[in-house]
C-alpha cells in the first residue's frame, strides 16, 4: 500500500490522481490533501477519501472550510499547513502537482523528510534542479516523473545502459496553433489558447503548451532528471500525442513509450513504480488513430522553446528567471493585460538582463525568482 500526500489536489493532475487512487483502493491511499483556495472541491475530496489532513494555502478559504466541516479530517491553513502535509509522517510518497514555483519549498521539505516524490511540478527542477537532485541523492529517496514525456523516457531508458544513450527525443503536440505563422498569432484569444487539441489540463500548462514554453521547461526538467546534457535532448512535434517520448541508443535503436493522451496513465505508473498496476481506464487503440506523424518545431513562430533551452544551457539562476518571467507573463495574458506575442517578448527581455548566479543556493534561487518577477512586471507595465 502506497500512502500518499497529494499537493495540488484540486488541479487537473490532482483530480486525476484521485481517480487513479479510487481505481486502486487496495494499493493507493491518500492520507493528506493540499489545495490553494478551492474549498468546496476540497471538501468533496475529503468526504470521498477521508484523509487524515487537508490543507488550503489560502487562509480565508481554509477558514470557510473549517467553519462548516466537522468530520475526522484535520483542516490546516497557510504555508505552515502545506509544509505539515508535505512532511506528514503518515505518508511515504508525495505527489507534487502544485502549479508553478510554489511547489518548490514543499517538495524540498518532503525530500528532506525522506519522502519519495512523484513529480508533476516541472518548475521545481527548472528553478532549482541542482539543489533538488542533490537532496534526492543525499536522502536516498526516489523521484519518479509524472509528466507524460518524462514518464515515457523513464520507461524507455530501461531498454539499455546510460552509457548507450545517444539522445532523448521529447515529443510536443504543437498545441492549438501548430502550423500557424508568427504573423497569424498577433491577435489570438485566450479561448483559442485554451482549446488544446488532445490534452485536458489546467490553464497555466495549456497556455504554456500553446507557446511551446512548456516544452522548454520539459527540456530543462529532462536535463536534471536524467543527467543528460542539453546537446543530447531533442524536441519533435507529434500532433497525435500517442508517442509520449523516445530514447535513441548508440546502435540506432529507438525505443518509444505510447499510450492515449490521458494523464492517468503516467500518474499511475509514477505511483506504482517499480511495479505496474492493472489499468482501469481506456486502452490505446492504434488502429483508431491510424497515421502517426512527426515534424520539427517552428522556432520563429514559437520562440519560447529556444529561449528556455538557451537559459537551461546557461544554467545558474537563469532557468529560474525564465520560469518566473514566464509565470508573470502568462498571468498577465490570462488577466487580459497583454497580447499573446508579448509572452515570449517578456521572457526574452527579462532573461537577457538577468544577472545570473552560478551554483546557486536556495536563497539565491528565491532572490532570482523575486527579481525576475519584478522585472517582468516592469516590462508588462510598459506595454
Amino acid at each position: 500500500m502506497k500512502n500518499i500526500t497529494l499537493l495540488g489536489s484540486t488541479g487537473s493532475i490532482g483530480r486525476q490522481t484521485v481517480e487513479v487512487a479510487l481505481a486502486n483502493p487496495d494499493k493507493i491511499k491518500i492520507k493528506a490533501l493540499v489545495a490553494h483556495k478551492s474549498d468546496e472541491l476540497l471538501e468533496e475530496q475529503i468526504n470521498l477519501l477521508q484523509p487524515d489532513l487537508a490543507v488550503l494555502s489560502d487562509k480565508e478559504a481554509a477558514a470557510r472550510l473549517q467553519a462548516r466541516y466537522h468530520g475526522r479530517t484535520e483542516i490546516l491553513a497557510g504555508e505552515e499547513g502545506v509544509l505539515a502535509a508535505a512532511t506528514y509522517a503518515g505518508a511515504d510518497t508525495v505527489l507534487a502537482s502544485m502549479v508553478g514555483y510554489a511547489g518548490l519549498r514543499p517538495t524540498l521539505a518532503a525530500i528532506n523528510c525522506g519522502k519519495n516524490i512523484a513529480l508533476a511540478n516541472k518548475e521545481t527542477l527548472v528553478a532549482a534542479g541542482s539543489i533538488v537532485m542533490q537532496a534526492v541523492a543525499d536522502k536516498g529517496v526516489s523521484l519518479t516523473p509524472v509528466d507524460s514525456e518524462h514518464s515515457a523516457i523513464f520507461q524507455a531508458l530501461r531498454g539499455g545502459r546510460a552509457s548507450e544513450v545517444k539522445r532523448l527525443i521529447i515529443t510536443a503536440s504543437g498545441g492549438p496553433f501548430r502550423g500557424r505563422k508568427r504573423s497569424e498569432l498577433e491577435n489570438v484569444t485566450l479561448a483559442q489558447c485554451l482549446n488544446h487539441p488532445n490534452w485536458s489540463m489546467g490553464k497555466k500548462v495549456t497556455l504554456d503548451s500553446s507557446t511551446l514554453a512548456n516544452k522548454g521547461l520539459e527540456v530543462m526538467e529532462a536535463h536534471w532528471l536524467f543527467n543528460m546534457p542539453y546537446e543530447k535532448i531533442a524536441v519533435v512535434v507529434h500532433p497525435q500525442s500517442i508517442v509520449h517520448s523516445l530514447v535513441e541508443f548508440c546502435d540506432g535503436s529507438v525505443i518509444a513509450q505510447m499510450g492515449d493522451p490521458d494523464m492517468r496513465l503516467p500518474i499511475q505508473y509514477a505511483l506504482s513504480w517499480p511495479e505496474r498496476y492493472p489499468y482501469a481506464f481506456d486502452q490505446l487503440d492504434l488502429v483508431k488513430y491510424g497515421t502517426l506523424t512527426f515534424e520539427a518545431p517552428d522556432l520563429e513562430a514559437f520562440p519560447s522553446l529556444a529561449i528556455a533551452i538557451e537559459c537551461g544551457k546557461a544554467g545558474g539562476t537563469l532557468p529560474c528567471a525564465f520560469n518566473a518571467a514566464n509565470e508573470e507573463a502568462v498571468n498577465a495574458f490570462l488577466e487580459g493585460k497583454i497580447k499573446y506575442l508579448d509572452i515570449p517578448y517578456i521572457t526574452a527581455t527579462v532573461t537577457q538582463k538577468h544577472q545570473s548566479v552560478a551554483n546557486p543556493t536556495i536563497e539565491d534561487i528565491e532572490a532570482a525568482d523575486a527579481a525576475a518577477r519584478r522585472a517582468a512586471q516592469a516590462v508588462i507595465s510598459s506595454l
